[in-house]
C-alpha cells in the first residue's frame, strides 16, 4: 500500500486523549494508525468513527512496553504504509501508590508502560521518521505539584521529559522535531478512576480557568506540533493545563 496522505501513529488511541489526538490528526489529513494494547473493540470503534468522517485509519495492536511487539509494530507499518511522518506516544498508566516497599509493583508498572515504552518507541522512530517528521510524547503537568501517591507516575513522566531532550539532540541535522505535551487534569476515564466527586471538583478548581481540560484541548496542542506552524518548536515540553502549574 502506498498511502497518499502522511502517516501518523498514535499509541493508546482507543480512548481518551489518544482517541482525541487520532481524530484531530485525521481531520488534519493524516492517515492514522490507531494503536491499542488489549481493547480491540474500542480501537475498531475509533477506526469506524474516523472512516465515517471520511478519514483513512487502521488499527494495529501492540504492547508498547514489549521490545518484540514494538519491533513488530514498526515493521508492519513499514511494510503496509511506508514512511511515518508523525509518532505520538500517548499510551500510559497512572497507578497511585505511596513511596513504600509494598508499592514496588506499581512503580515497576509505571516505569514499564510510561518510560520504557517511550525509550522503545523513540528507538524505532529514529529510523521510521524522515526529514520533516515529528515525535511527540505525552508527559504530565502534575510534575510541578508533587502530590502524595503520585510518585511512580511522576518518576516515569520525569524520565519521559528527559528522553525528549536527549532524543532531539540525537536527531540533530535530520529535520525531525521531538517534543512533549504535558496535560493538566483532563476529563478522561483514566483521570476519573478511583476519585470521589469532591476530589474531581478540587482538581477542576486548581486551574485559574476553573475547569478540567478536555481531550480536544490536548489534541489541539499535539496537532500544532505536528503541523507546519510547529516546525521550529523542538526539545520542548508544552504544558497544556489552563494554568494548573
Amino acid at each position: 500500500m502506498s498511502p497518499t496522505s502522511p502517516v501518523a501513529l498514535v499509541t493508546g488511541a482507543s480512548r481518551g486523549i489518544g482517541r482525541a489526538i487520532a481524530e484531530r490528526l485525521a481531520d488534519d489529513g493524516f492517515l492514522v494508525i490507531v494503536n491499542y494494547a488489549t481493547d480491540a473493540a474500542a480501537a475498531e470503534g475509533v477506526v469506524a468513527a474516523l472512516h465515517h468522517r471520511g478519514a483513512e485509519a487502521f488499527p494495529l495492536r501492540a504492547d508498547v512496553s514489549d521490545p518484540a511487539e514494538v519491533e513488530r509494530l514498526f515493521g508492519e507499518i513499514r511494510e503496509r504504509f511506508g514512511q511515518l511522518r508523525v509518532v505520538v506516544h500517548n499510551a500510559g498508566v497512572m497507578p497511585l501508590a505511596p513511596i513504600a516497599p509494598e508499592s514496588i509493583e506499581a512503580f515497576d508498572r509505571a516505569v514499564a508502560v510510561n518510560l520504557r515504552s517511550t525509550f522503545l518507541m523513540m528507538g524505532h522512530a529514529g529510523t521510521a521518521l524522515g526529514s520533516g517528521g515529528r515525535f511527540i510524547a505525552l508527559s504530565t503537568s502534575v510534575l510541578a505539584r508533587n502530590f502524595p501517591a503520585y510518585g511512580p507516575y511522576i518518576a516515569s513522566k520525569a524520565g519521559v521529559e528527559g528522553l525528549v531532550r536527549v532524543f532531539a539532540n540525537e536527531l540533530r541535522g535530520r529535520g525531525i522535531t521531538v517534543n512533549a505535551v504535558a496535560p493538566g487534569p483532563v476529563a478522561t476515564e483514566l483521570f476519573f478512576a478511583g476519585k470521589t466527586a469532591e476530589q474531581i471538583q478540587h482538581s477542576a478548581q486548581l486551574s485559574p480557568l476553573e475547569r478540567l481540560g478536555e481531550p480536544a484541548d490536548v489534541a489541539n496542542a499535539v496537532a500544532f506540533l505536528c503541523g507546519p506552524d510547529g516546525g521550529w518548536v523542538n526539545a520542548q515540553v508544552v504544558r497544556v493545563n489552563g494554568g494548573f502549574a
